[in-house]
This record gives C-alpha cells, structure tokens and sequence, in this order.
C-alpha cells in the first residue's frame, strides 16, 4: 500500500507485476490482497490497458493501521505477545506486563501513520520497500 501511495501521488495506477516486482513479494499474494483491499475501499482499481491500483486523496488519509486491521485483525494490537491465546490479566504469560506498553505503542504509532505521509522518504530513496 506504500508502494501504491507514492505512486499514486503523481497520479500513477500500478498494476500487480509492477508492485510484486518494487516490493520483491509474489505477485499472487499481491493480487489476493490488492483485489480484497479493493473490495472494500481500502484501495482503488480501474480495469483497461491504463488501468491499476491506486489511492485518491482519501486513500492516502488511511493509517498503517486500518491496512493491518484489515488484513490480520487486530492481534498485533491485543494479542499475546507470546501468540498464546490465554493470555490475559488473570493468566499472564511471562512477556505479558511488558507488551502491553509495547503493543500500546506499536498501536499509537501504526494508527499516525498514513499511507501518504512517506512519499518524500521513499522518492527521496531515505526509506525503502524492497528486501
């Protein structure tokens, strides 16, 4: 989705090959995920030789958050840090104090952080997308 917003801040549609290709991913696991993003807004796509994916103005508003909430539910944000499922209060598991500030935050951070908000990084190469 990175990927999609920097390309989509020149008004550039991707398709999958080219998102598989810049984020070295497999292009059936793009396409599954891009065609469910799409499905449900999170993401744009218009059909034809000059068609793809891409983000309008709103789209680039969306956080890091809503794209893992989506895709993953929301354990990164309450799960175990452990992956137990009975962890909890009342039967801890031995990280559990100590995640909960940390989920707390990786929650915060991904929730401030929108698609469109690293551009400038990527274009400028500060930052990168490809293994």
């Amino acid at each position: 989705m990175l990927f999609v917003a920097q390309k989509s801040k020149s008004n550039t549609k991707v398709g999958v090959k080219e998102i598989a290709k810049a984020i070295d991913s497999p292009e059936p696991f793009i396409a599954k995920i891009l065609q469910d993003l799409a499905k449900n807004g999170l993401v744009l796509s218009a059909k034809g030789p000059t068609g793809g994916f891409y983000l309008d103005k709103a789209g680039m508003k969306n956080s890091l958050a809503d794209i893992i909430i989506f895709i993953d539910g929301d354990k990164l944000f309450s799960g175990c840090g452990l992956g137990l499922k009975t962890c909890s209060e009342k039967k801890p598991c031995p990280i559990h104090d100590e995640f909960v500030s940390i989920r707390k935050h990786i929650k915060t951070m991904m929730q401030n952080a929108k698609l469109g908000d690293y551009n400038t990084a990527l274009e400028l190469g500060e930052r990168y997308l490809k293994r």
